[in-house]
């Protein structure tokens, strides 16, 4: 296994306010498309459906981003408090390639796998 060295960390935090950044435009911008269209009132009711349609869209983008900021925000709090890279179900430190690739997460590999399979076996 590998450990978790301190120029690991650095590229993991970075990479994980990186990822905050990028999202917290994302939400600006998206935000910004919809509520401030010149046609944003009145119209046909087709016009009205399709920007129902947007909200409801935007809407459901907005939850998935605000879940995966709830992550980076999570993450960042156990790089601070120590307990980062670690998985929540095995407890052993979380691969080093994987941490780069998903520096929110919470489970190795194994960890991710025991999940699942839980999951599948209680989901019936």
């Amino acid at each position: 296994m590998s450990a978790l060295t301190a120029e690991l960390l650095n590229q993991c935090k970075q990479k994980l306010v990186e990822a905050k950044a990028e999202i917290l435009n994302r939400v600006r911008e998206n935000r910004h498309d919809l509520y401030n269209t010149e046609d944003s009132k009145g119209g046909d009711e087709g016009d009205q459906t399709v920007r129902a349609l947007q909200e409801s869209e935007f809407l459901s983008m907005h939850e998935r981003l605000r879940s995966q900021l709830l992550e980076i925000e999570m993450a960042l709090g156990r790089l601070e408090s120590g307990t980062y890279g670690f998985c929540e179900e095995t407890e052993e430190p979380i691969e080093a390639d994987r941490l780069l690739a998903i520096p929110w997460t919470r489970l190795s590999i194994e960890g991710a796998e025991i999940r699942e399979s839980l999951r599948k076996r209680y989901a019936r």
